[in-house]
């Protein structure tokens, strides 16, 4: 059965279209069974390890998807902002494209992510901690230099792309019960649940957000896209201060629950990642890892599949995150 989604909505055929574009750009990552977790739930439980996609992060997709659009129409250079991934996605795109690429990141960027935009042939500018701080500056260069803007995750080509990872999902595995994504700005999960849920209506989409940056979690509750204050956790990536407005109509209509993890969780998670699973996963592609590693057994309808993001984690990143390796 195919769920049809409303005009305003992403449509199921547009996420197609994207997929068929990115054919020979982006990997079909795998999706790989994860036993030992299968074992603590009780249910089949597979990853979908976004870890290795090109550039390192499922960024790839949805910057693929708009930088191309973007060619078409004219552009030549492109600003974003980011916190890492999607600006190392922006850059690698811009260099297959043969476009310029500037990249807007937070004064705390960690020195993978800023090394990785700069090794692919990005410009660095640094501006404030928050993504309010990041998007200003962006308009400011877009206007001063004539450069196109790829937002992050509110626009509806980014979903398109993102989306590709629910096809991918629904293909390998369609009995799949349950699907867990995590939030940031919200492309990711907005493609994700959309093209799930037009594919198999009866899996239900859970989101997962670090308890330091409840954005979605709490507009949920509410009833309406909030704007916090401010946001913290060590998953860097899912630290905005709200979801987009496109990707907030998306969650709401495509997505059954929301939850919360710890920090603490989410580090261990990484480390479950490393010896059991043998992936580098970044803080904030173990979300929904920390989140079924709390879940006692039969909690979880399987089949189940977490989507781990990213893996954009080197060696003094993993270190430090690990106390120093002890």
């Amino acid at each position: 059965m195919t769920a049809t989604a409303p005009p305003e909505f992403v449509s199921l055929d547009a996420i197609r279209a994207a997929a068929a574009d990115l054919v020979g750009v982006a990997v079909r990552t795998p999706l790989l069974p994860a036993d030992a977790l299968s074992e603590r739930l009780g249910a089949p439980v597979f990853v979908k390890a976004e870890s290795l996609q090109r550039v390192g992060a499922f960024k790839l997709r949805g910057a693929y998807t708009l930088l191309r659009r973007l060619a078409r129409e004219g552009a030549t250079g492109v600003v974003t902002y980011s916190s890492g991934n999607h600006g190392q996605a922006v850059a690698y795109v811009a260099r297959l494209l043969g476009m310029r690429a500037v990249v807007v990141m937070p004064e705390t960027v960690s020195d993978a992510k800023r090394r990785g935009v700069e090794r692919l042939g990005g410009e660095v500018v640094l501006a404030g901690r928050t993504s309010a701080d990041r998007y200003q500056r962006a308009k400011e260069l877009s206007c001063q230099r004539g450069l196109a803007m790829a937002p992050p995750y509110d626009h509806e080509s980014i979903i398109a792309g993102q989306g590709t990872v629910g096809l991918e999902i629904a293909a390998d595995l369609p009995g799949v019960a349950t699907v867990c994504v995590p939030v940031g700005g919200g492309g990711l999960c907005s493609g994700v649940a959309t093209a799930v849920k037009s594919l198999v209506p009866s899996a239900e989409v859970i989101t997962v957000e670090p308890e330091g940056a409840a954005k979605f979690h709490t507009s949920r509750a509410r009833g309406e896209r909030v704007v916090l204050e401010r946001t913290a956790s060590v998953a860097d990536g899912l630290i905005t201060l709200a979801v987009g407005e496109i990707n907030y109509r998306h969650l709401t209509r495509y997505t059954d629950r929301s939850v919360l993890v710890s920090d603490g969780a989410i580090v261990e998670a990484v480390r479950f990642a490393l010896d059991r699973l043998k992936l580098v996963v970044e803080p904030s592609g173990a979300a929904t890892l920390a989140w079924l590693l709390a879940q006692p057994a039969g909690a979880v309808r399987g089949p189940v599949v977490a989507v781990l993001s990213g893996g954009n984690l080197e060696w003094e990143g993993l270190s430090r995150l690990m106390g120093g390796g002890g």
